[in-house]
């Protein structure tokens, strides 16, 4: 089967991608550089491939579906993982427009006109699926990182859209929501989330690790949820437990 992981060179991406590779998926890993690719490579061979892509620029988003159609014919499975932090973390006072447009541009607009664009080659298909790779920060407030968290609840509904509409063509949509990640996207604040897990902020009282989210994907990918849509699921140790 064939899928394709958007920011799959590193990160949670390349944990997604390498679980897929390592279950006989051919992948087509994208991101706007091919930084981490060449290893990739040297593990998977040809059943790894890569092209460019800026998920903010729809018409970058185009040649990476016309790229995908060349060498795929069609899609199984779609994975939504292109995302970025803040550049800076301002509190929700400060933050300016061109802060808001930065992250929104890549986080949310990316993960709908990515979606949008590939239906063609996920509807090929008998049955296809979207995975959108969201976060904790969907539903929980971080002032000084705003935009980040808009931007994760903008998925939670896109994802709901596009179950809603896709639906009648075979295409399952799910979200996969990520906790506290170990990766360099993390690491400048990683000392402060090890005090929090120590401290009981997840019952499961380690960071995750990229495979977890592989893992998850991987599950969605081999058809195991397919009675289901528009579903989230939690990958954070437990963090969406209220606990008294």
């Amino acid at each position: 089967m064939n899928a394709v992981v958007t920011g799959g060179t590193r990160g949670i991406g390349r944990g997604i991608a390498e679980e897929l590779l390592k279950n006989g998926f051919s992948v087509l890993v994208t991101s706007r550089n091919e930084n981490g690719f060449d290893e990739m490579k040297s593990l998977y061979g040809d059943r790894v491939c890569f092209y460019p892509c800026d998920v903010s620029d729809v018409k970058s988003i185009e040649a990476l579906v016309s790229f995908a159609e060349e060498k795929f014919g069609s899609v199984d499975v779609l994975v939504n993982n292109a995302g970025v932090a803040p550049r800076e973390r301002r509190d929700i006072l400060e933050i300016t427009p061109d802060d808001f447009d930065f992250l929104l541009d890549i986080n949310l607009k990316g993960t709908f006109f990515v979606s949008q664009k590939f239906v063609p080659l996920l509807t090929k298909k008998e049955k296809s699926r979207i995975v959108n790779i969201s976060s904790m920060s969907a539903y929980t407030a971080s002032v000084n990182r705003g935009e980040y968290c808009i931007s994760k609840a903008g998925i939670s509904m896109t994802t709901k859209l596009f179950a809603a509409r896709l639906a009648e063509y075979g295409v399952s949509v799910i979200e996969v929501r990520p906790g506290i990640i170990e990766t360099d996207m993390t690491s400048g604040v990683k000392e402060k989330y090890e005090k929090l897990i120590s401290e009981g902020i997840t019952p499961i009282k380690r960071m995750g690790q990229p495979e977890d989210i592989g893992r998850c994907v991987l599950s969605v990918a081999q058809g195991n949820f397919d009675f289901c849509t528009g579903t989230v699921i939690d990958c954070d140790g437990g963090f969406n437990v209220r606990i008294l």
